[in-house]
């Protein structure tokens, strides 16, 4: 007899975009396992999706809901009826999920219609809801979600993208058992640069207010180490005791498959009667790598820190170190002139000060300088701000330059110094596995700023380093070297 193969229509969508993605079944029943089980077998509990784009979670949670009320509810009709209409709420991002939503809970996108699972709904909602919501604009931008009015101050007839969880003080006026979602994430914020505002932390903001007992979020985990906008939702998540459960994916791809998300996704358990260190979940290459319960914000850091093998090798190093790398790099564009600068000559000419910039070296003359003079005269040694896609992927090459030098936006300058052999020593160390390491632990995009360098310690540049040297100074094992080595991509 052959096998028939039935795909779960919902494990097929197409993503919307790379912002609002669909969550796969399998990935929503992971969430759902870290609930307590007796959640499926209370008549009163209410769940909420306030992101629904495929109702996906509300669908799982009810399968789950029917098997645990049978003894409770045992006529299957009057159990069905009671589940969806009074325990399972969701909120669509917009008009066309929501019907799609309605079709994968109610099996029918309208919650009244003739083949509706539930016969209890008098409206075609249900209790899936849409409501077009507009932005509220102070500005130019608006003052729930940081949207640009110039982008999204559109006509009825296309999205406004003004989400109706984060835009609303409540949809539902009832208190929520669970709440679980995938939000999307971010918003392009209309400048020049088409730089992109994240939008996802709202979500979980405006969840928290609810005060739900469990909270369960898949989101983007660039969050762990901050950036635009995450900072200060960084900083109340370390310091938040409720996370008790952390899942964290280096690829987000063994999430949401075909789907490039830079730095990788989490989800997440927050619960509203524990308060404990969180267990963490470090998935790779298909296989949970490590688990461990530690505090999420570790001492002597202000990020995230996602490796757990890394922690003891981080610690012994710190204990070791007087001062941090970081100390010693300029503010970036030091010498005032943007990355796109254009007003430089090919050839050099006498008296020229050399400029390193986007792909080129050029030469300027002296006076062009009106910031940042004191460093001229200096061996510099350049890194790119933005190197590789986060992580331990980046190849660093760093640029030792002559005195009489400056550069451009695109680069960071990591060091300064009278000596050039000091300078070849700095970049000496830059080529380390070391080195890289240490960056890696925090650089979780291709954001190369100063504070990326924060847990790299600073050394004595009148002396050439090298791994054996590292290895040796900080007393590392040979499972901690390993797991070093392990983690860094080798500059080829």
């Amino acid at each position: 007899m052959q096998n028939k193969y039935n795909p779960d229509v919902l494990s097929c969508l197409a993503n919307l975009s790379n912002d609002e993605v669909f969550t796969p079944p399998t990935i929503a029943n992971q969430m759902l396992d870290m609930l307590p089980n007796d959640l499926w077998s209370n008549p009163d509990a209410k769940f909420l999706d306030p992101c629904c784009k495929s109702g996906v979670f509300l669908r799982e949670i009810a399968k789950r809901l029917i098997d645990g009320l049978a003894e409770k509810i045992p006529d299957l009709q009057e159990r069905l009826d009671h589940i969806y209409s009074k325990q399972l709420y969701g909120v669509a991002i917009t008009e066309l999920t929501s019907m799609l939503s309605r079709r994968s809970v109610y099996c029918s996108k309208y919650a009244n219609g003739k083949y509706s699972i539930c016969s209890n709904f008098k409206t075609e909602k249900g209790n899936i809801v849409f409501d077009r919501t507009e932005h509220t604009w102070e500005n130019g931008k608006c003052k729930f979600c940081g949207a640009s009015q110039s982008e999204y101050d559109r006509d009825e007839a296309l999205e406004t993208h003004a989400y109706q969880f984060i835009h609303q003080d409540e949809v539902f006026k009832m208190k929520f058992d669970v709440i679980i979602g995938n939000p999307p994430y971010q918003l392009t914020t209309g400048t020049s640069s088409a730089q992109a505002i994240p939008i996802y932390n709202k979500f979980v903001n405006q969840a928290k207010k609810l005060n739900p007992r469990y909270l369960t979020m898949i989101i983007p985990s660039r969050w762990f180490s901050g950036g635009m906008g995450l900072d200060s939702f960084r900083d109340e998540m370390l310091h938040d005791k409720h996370l008790t459960v952390l899942h964290d994916f280096i690829d987000a791809s063994e999430c949401f498959p075909g789907v490039e998300i830079k730095g990788g996704v989490c989800y997440f358990l927050w619960t509203k009667d524990t308060t404990d260190d969180c267990t963490i979940y470090t998935h790779k290459q298909g296989a949970i790598e490590s688990v461990t319960k530690r505090p999420l914000l570790e001492e002597n850091s202000d990020i995230f820190i996602r490796y757990n093998d890394a922690i003891p090798i981080l610690r012994k190093i710190q204990k070791q170190t007087q001062n941090s790398l970081s100390e010693g790099i300029q503010s970036l564009g030091i010498f005032g002139f943007p990355t796109n600068f254009a007003d430089y000559k090919k050839t050099n000419f006498p008296g020229a000060v050399t400029i390193y910039g986007n792909k080129f070296i050029g030469f300027i003359t002296k006076n062009q300088i009106t910031t940042g003079e004191e460093l001229l005269n200096k061996h510099k040694v350049l890194l790119p701000k933005a190197i590789g896609s986060g992580g331990f992927d980046a190849n660093f090459n760093p640029i030792v330059t002559y005195k009489n030098s400056c550069c451009t936006f695109t680069y960071v300058v990591i060091g300064a110094f009278d000596k050039k052999e000091q300078a070849e020593n700095l970049a000496g160390y830059i080529k380390t596995n070391f080195f890289k390491f240490l960056v890696g632990l925090r650089k979780i995009t291709q954001d190369a700023t100063k504070r990326v360098y924060q847990f790299v310690p600073m050394q004595d540049f009148n002396e050439p380093w090298d791994d054996a040297k590292l290895y040796k100074k900080y007393k590392l094992t040979k499972n901690e070297i390993a797991f070093i080595e392990s983690m860094v991509n080798p500059t080829e």
